[in-house]
């Protein structure tokens, strides 16, 4: 599948900026992390643009609209990753990309909203502001700190070490994201 194949499918389901900013910030992070572990920055970076794009549209079918789509269209191992970017849907992490997608979407997420609340957005972020706003349970209170540590764990990857890789991405495309 193409990246514009994958774009022409998330923008039928999905009209939120909101929304496909935070799945464009999951595929820049994707994209980054499978080029520093030798993995395909291709298939990775589809994984993390595609992760919600049947959110907006069938919130309550989420993510089984999109994972049955890619399956049709033989992309088992993109489906799969995103069939487990949430622990509690019980779906085994076969290998790094599904762990990796796991990792990086609710932490990518959250690290945005730390940029929102800052006067220079992403530019003067560091590592320890995010790990004391995680700590922070009203703090983007949506977002899940069990996912964000178990997807650390699960990549193998130390928490402080990845929020850097992180921001360092988001920092990169700090333009484009609008943070």
């Amino acid at each position: 599948m193409t990246r514009a194949e994958a774009e022409k499918i998330l923008l039928s389901m999905t009209k939120s900026q909101s929304l496909l900013r935070h799945m464009r910030t999951v595929e820049l992070v994707m994209e980054a992390y499978a080029e520093k572990l030798g993995e395909s920055k291709e298939e990775w970076a589809l994984a993390g643009l595609l992760h919600d794009a049947d959110y907006e549209a069938f919130p309550d079918q989420h993510p089984n609209i999109i994972v049955e789509q890619l399956r049709q269209l033989g992309e088992e191992k993109i489906a799969h990753a995103i069939s487990a970017h949430y622990t509690k849907w019980n779906v085994p992490y076969n290998n790094s990309l599904d762990k990796a997608l796991l990792a990086c979407d609710e932490l990518t997420g959250f690290i945005v909203a730390c940029c929102q609340v800052r006067p220079d957005g992403i530019t003067s972020l560091e590592t320890k502001s995010v790990i004391k706003k995680l700590k922070d349970k009203g703090f983007a209170a949506k977002v899940d700190r069990e996912e964000v540590y178990k997807g650390a764990e699960l990549l193998g990857v130390d928490l402080a070490e990845h929020i850097t890789f992180i921001i360092e991405v988001l920092r990169k495309n700090k333009a484009e994201l609008g943070i």
